[in-house]
């Protein structure tokens, strides 16, 4: 059914409550997948770090800012190697993170002493930066050289964020990873992306889909679908959506054309239930006849 059940049971939680773990388990599993990056920095000595962050995205294009968060340790309440070092030097490169280096990735992790370089931990290849003093990481897909304008401390105890804001400054991007027309091909970039506990997830394969973005178009809206579809207890809230993206209502002859289908004409003389027009509908969703669709969900209405 396209509607929330009254009788789903809710868990409800004051984040005041539970344990700092706990609260961990529920933020990190639930706000998922979160896209990985690699941080490169450099402390006043020339020290070189490089770090993993979930904690990680992009959050303007005019300037072009991303965000990433190096949090205090929760059993000590210390801060880490690449807080300090964009205190000192105020310039980092994120390097974006693929399926291929995705166990380089968590070897990097690892809590190294000072003065550990992870690039030669991790056998990953350091790369002289253009614009800044870190360095990148050469396998990366893409790397982001980085000013940074701001760190933002969000407070002061165990597990407290720390934001980067970090203003590009120089894009480097591997060719073997763009489609015929130059811009960047998602299914050959292979991301990945974090997940509660140790669990990961790659966007490749059956795990991408496209949408159409009602950008330049207005959709009709699920409130202007007929009664009787909105409470179809076969279609699904993503069916309507699908439905509700669409920019009108359809025509008188585009439901009579429908209903002359062989396969509708099938149902109908079989005399069978509004179920039987809504299970083909949802197949013709998923085939990406969506006008068709909504149609034939205008038959007899």
């Amino acid at each position: 059914m396209s509607t929330m059940s009254q009788y789903e049971e809710i868990n409800t939680i004051d984040p005041a409550s539970i344990s700092q773990q706990e609260l961990h388990g529920y933020l990190l599993s639930a706000v998922a997948p979160r896209p990985i990056c690699f941080a490169s920095t450099i402390d006043k000595d020339g020290n070189v770090n490089l770090s993993p962050f979930s904690y990680f995205n992009l959050f303007s294009v005019n300037p072009p800012i991303m965000i990433f968060s190096p949090s205090r340790r929760g059993r000590d309440n210390t801060t880490k190697h690449t807080l300090e070092n964009v205190l000192e030097v105020k310039e980092t490169v994120i390097n974006i993170v693929n399926y291929d280096m995705v166990e380089q990735m968590s070897l990097s992790s690892t809590e190294y002493g000072d003065g550990v370089n992870e690039f030669v931990k991790s056998g990953l290849t350091q790369v002289p930066s253009d614009k800044v003093k870190p360095p990148r990481v050469g396998e990366a897909p893409v790397a982001f050289e980085c000013v940074v304008d701001q760190v933002i401390a969000l407070g002061d105890g165990p597990g407290a964020g720390n934001l980067v804001l970090a203003k590009v400054v120089q894009i480097h991007v591997k060719k073997a990873f763009l489609d015929a027309e130059g811009k960047l091909d998602t299914p050959k970039l292979d991301l990945v992306a974090r997940m509660g506990g140790n669990w990961y997830c790659r966007a490749n394969g059956d795990a991408l889909f496209e949408i159409p973005k009602p950008i330049r178009t207005k959709g009709i809206g699920v409130d202007m679908l007929p009664e009787a579809v909105r409470n179809s207890t076969v279609l699904t809230g993503n069916n309507l959506g699908r439905l509700g993206n669409l920019e009108e209502l359809p025509t008188k002859e585009a439901i009579a054309a429908i209903a002359a289908h062989a396969e509708v004409k099938s149902i109908l003389n079989g005399n069978e239930d509004a179920v039987a027009l809504h299970k083909l509908a949802q197949q013709w969703l998923a085939e990406g006849k969506t006008e068709d669709a909504l149609a034939l969900l205008h038959l007899g209405v």
